[in-house]
């Protein structure tokens, strides 16, 4: 039997390796509120190894503390046990987005947001699962982005000397500079059939990603729907008029900008996609996979926030 009923999974190097002196500053708080085991992550994909094992070793709150990529590991590993074995789980966010935490209500400063979870109360969330053309299958909470701003995820890990959202500007300026191309898509729902061609098709449970672009004002991580918002074959002057657009998120009132609701989806296109889920590649440059299937497991995770 664990020594406590808590779990703390954190993520030392996240934030660009910054994250390891606010983890530490945190134990204090945990020990107020009656102490936590804690494990930390060295490799991907252990955070969802860790996890995993918190449910078999019985604790009842599993608090990850890190960005939105150690989210997304610690719910790939909670999505493996049946509904009624899975813990609560409390989200600190100390990551370079951290758009998960904002989307279920997460105070952005880590030692506020520990104590909303030791005090606050849990409510479902729902998750994304998504099979490829190769049968490989994965679950996201906050955000599925294809073409564009999965390439802007990539281009992000190259920038070292900044933090946070101009991370990701700088990566979106560099993406429209060098990567300009729109794959065919085609896309059926179960509300909707449609055939175009598309710089980024994001898919949303909660309405932002990379720490500051309002992809889906309206979207909410607990409403049984998912959102999703395409942007069409645009030049690239055209891309740079909307990028402000996107972060008030005030770019639904253009008529290059596609956008509408499903619980289930299925794409393909003409070339690989290239997709991150949650600031995570999925597939990368030489991967082919060209179709997809999305579906929406409601009310799948309990959070405390």
């Amino acid at each position: 039997m664990p020594k406590h009923s808590v779990k703390l999974i954190v993520n030392p190097n996240a934030d660009l390796g910054r994250a390891w002196h606010q983890i530490a500053d945190l134990r204090p708080i945990v020990e107020e509120f009656g102490g936590a085991d804690w494990s930390g992550t060295v490799y991907p994909t252990h955070a969802t190894e860790l996890a995993l094992q918190a449910v078999h070793d019985g604790y009842e709150l599993i608090i990850c503390a890190g960005g939105d990529g150690t989210v997304h590991e610690v719910i790939n590993g909670l999505m493996q046990v049946p509904i009624a074995k899975r813990p609560r789980l409390g989200v600190v966010p100390i990551g370079s987005g951290n758009d998960f935490s904002y989307a279920i209500g997460m105070n952005p400063k880590p030692e506020l947001a520990l104590r909303q979870i030791f005090t606050g109360k849990p409510k479902w969330i729902d998750v994304g699962l998504v099979e490829d053309n190769r049968g490989r299958k994965e679950y996201w909470d906050n955000a599925l982005g294809i073409g564009f701003d999965a390439i802007v995820t990539i281009h992000s890990r190259k920038f070292t000397l900044v933090r946070g959202f101009l991370i990701y500007l700088f990566a979106v300026l560099q993406t429209i500079l060098f990567n300009h191309y729109a794959p065919h898509f085609d896309v059926k729902t179960d509300q909707e059939e449609f055939s175009m061609e598309m710089l980024m098709l994001v898919l949303c449970n909660g309405g932002r990603e990379g720490g500051g672009f309002k992809i889906h004002p309206n979207a909410k991580p607990n409403d049984g729907i998912f959102n999703y918002v395409g942007v069409k074959h645009v030049s690239r002057p055209m891309m740079l008029r909307l990028i402000p657009e996107f972060m008030k998120g005030t770019h639904l009132r253009f008529p290059q900008v596609r956008n509408g609701q499903f619980t289930e989806m299925t794409l393909r296109t003409d070339r690989p996609l290239i997709v991150h889920m949650d600031g995570e590649i999925f597939s990368g440059f030489g991967v082919d996979v060209h179709e997809m299937k999305i579906n929406i497991i409601s009310n799948a995770i309990q959070v405390v926030a």
